[in-house]
């Protein structure tokens, strides 16, 4: 009864270390906060005219998923201002308030899947637009520009520069230095579903997920990597190569092996790495190849 319960509601296990829920959580604080402050000084505005409730949703995309696909720059832009576009030409063209306000949410919804930038909060910019108040009606279309657009442009910089701090974050997604899988077919990839096998199921099931192609292969390829091997073999450790802890928050790391001396001993069979992203930052040290495979989950690749 217990298992039918959970699985209706969707509880499902997290996966997400503590650390990363707490910067998720300042993060969201800071963008809303400077949101709040930077809007006073540019409009003089207060209260509904300063700052509208789908930033807090859009805070906890970028924040709490800032890779996620619903997360991005073109849906943050796109799904915000599209929908506060529709809002305010329902508000004027509707009289009925209850009839503008489903009118707005549902036509977001379909120029966000048609334009491809689903924003959820998108549908809470456009009914916010006809059930603000008089403070947004006065605005017009001025609504579009400030507060959505202002807020938008604070967000997804608070967002890029603060997620930056954080080596295993950031945002844009493809500002992520280091992927999971190479261009060059592995063992592992070699069995991979290709995209467009994926698109097609997508497709058949009429299906909307939070996570891009790219995403679910490097998803298929560590499932394949983690189900027949639990650790790098030290003849797996070759020069030029990236390796990661595969750590979450403050402890994780990229290393890049920069010279070798081979040894038939392996306790004289020794690597060189410089780390080149997260704990140790630029720093370089040297460990024999089997110490090394011990600290190494796995390779990664630098995106091309």
């Amino acid at each position: 009864m217990l298992n039918k319960i959970t699985r209706f509601m969707g509880m499902e296990r997290g996966f997400v270390s503590g650390i990363e829920q707490f910067v998720s959580a300042v993060g969201g604080f800071l963008s809303i906060i400077l949101i709040a402050f930077i809007s006073f000084q540019y409009t003089g505005a207060t209260a509904t005219a300063l700052i509208v409730p789908s930033m807090g949703a859009s805070a906890v995309l970028l924040f709490a998923v800032p890779h996620g696909k619903l997360s991005q720059p073109w849906p943050l832009f796109g799904g915000n201002l599209i929908a506060a576009i529709i809002g305010v030409s329902c508000y004027k063209m509707i009289p009925d308030l209850f009839w503008a306000a489903g009118i707005a949410v549902g036509i977001s919804i379909i120029a966000m899947h048609l334009l491809n930038c689903i924003h959820p909060p998108g549908g809470a910019t456009a009914l916010a637009a006809v059930i603000g108040g008089p403070v947004i009606h006065d605005l017009g279309y001025q609504y579009v520009l400030t507060p959505i657009l202002l807020n938008v442009i604070i967000i997804f910089l608070v967002a890029f520069i603060f997620n930056s701090l954080f080596p295993w974050r950031r945002y844009p997604a493809s500002m992520v230095k280091f992927t999971n899988t190479s261009n060059s077919k592995n063992k592992y990839e070699k069995q991979l579903i290709d995209k467009a096998s994926i698109e097609k199921a997508m497709s058949d099931m009429d299906l909307v997920i939070d996570i891009t192609i790219d995403d679910l292969q490097q998803l298929f390829a560590l499932t394949l990597q983690h189900s027949s091997t639990q650790l790098l073999h030290p003849q797996q450790i070759l020069i030029n190569h990236y390796y990661t802890n595969g750590k979450h928050g403050a402890e994780w790391s990229v290393r890049h092996i920069i010279d070798e001396s081979h040894s038939d001993n392996q306790h004289m069979d020794m690597v060189i790495y410089r780390v080149v992203e997260g704990q140790g930052l630029r720093s370089a040290d040297s460990c024999t190849r089997e110490e090394f495979s011990k600290w190494s989950a796995r390779e990664v690749f630098p995106h091309s």
